[in-house]
Formats: C-alpha cells, sequence, structure tokens
C-alpha cells in the first residue's frame, strides 16, 4: 500500500533562490507520516495520554534529487519497508506530477515517558506489516 499525500508549497517554504529550502522536505514528510499513521487507526494523541509513548525518528536517509519551487502542489508518498516490534522502515518520497523531487528512507520508533525505547504498538507494527514487502 502506498500511501499518498498532497500540499502546495507556499512561499514560507522556499529560499532566496525561489526553491523550497532543504529542510521542509523533511516538515513534508513528517505531516504525511503523521497521516499514515492515522490512515492506520492509531491515534497518536490518545497513545501519548493513555500509555506515555510517543513515536520518533531514529534515522533518515534522503536523497534532494529535483527542487520544488512556489506554488507547486507536490505528492508525499509512503510506502512500508519493513516492520518489527522494535522499529518501522518507511520508504517517502516527494513527486511533482511524474517527476521524483525528494527520496527518503525513515526509521521509526517508539519511546517510554522517560525516553528510553519501547516496543511499537501492535495495531501499527500488524498494518504496516501487512502492507511490507516480505523480506527476502
Amino acid at each position: 500500500m502506498i500511501h499518498r499525500f498532497t500540499c502546495r508549497i507556499y512561499y514560507e517554504d522556499t529560499d532566496f533562490a525561489g526553491i523550497v529550502y532543504y529542510a521542509n522536505y523533511l516538515k513534508f514528510i513528517e505531516r504525511a507520516r503523521s497521516e499514515y499513521v492515522r490512515e492506520l487507526g492509531l491515534d497518536q494523541t490518545a497513545t501519548k495520554r493513555d500509555t506515555g509513548v510517543v513515536f520518533a525518528v531514529r534515522r533518515v536517509e534522503a536523497d534532494y534529487l529535483s527542487p520544488a519551487r512556489f506554488d507547486d502542489v507536490i505528492e508525499v508518498r509512503t510506502a512500508p519497508i519493513k516492520a518489527s516490534a522494535a522499529q518501522i522502515v518507511l520508504d517517502q518520497s516527494i513527486w511533482l506530477d511524474d517527476r521524483a523531487l525528494f527520496q527518503s528512507q525513515v526509521t521509526l520508533v517508539a519511546l517510554k515517558p522517560n525516553g528510553r525505547p519501547t516496543r511499537l504498538p501492535k495495531v501499527l507494527v500488524d498494518a504496516a506489516g501487512r502492507t511490507a514487502p516480505s523480506d527476502p
């Protein structure tokens, strides 16, 4: 399953050259991840309130392929690569029409209130695992 999230590029997203500032791509994929998790049926606010568990990015690998510009409507595509009780690895890319602008691989973990790692919620692992390709 590929989750798709669209958003428009606003002036505030761009730099002096009129292209999207590189760090803002991370904001776009963060928004898309939040929507992806929501569509999997996990309420992050309730999870934090009820268990104290929050999600954190452990690792990001990013390739900037081509710039987005003011007023472009981009699509962030999110797909699980693999899931375990300890972490989920997602492929996240940003597209403008049929052209890839940004490619990343993001590893998510869960943290207890004391900042220590904990198991990811089963509902999230199960849902992501059902949609992730099998390990070879």
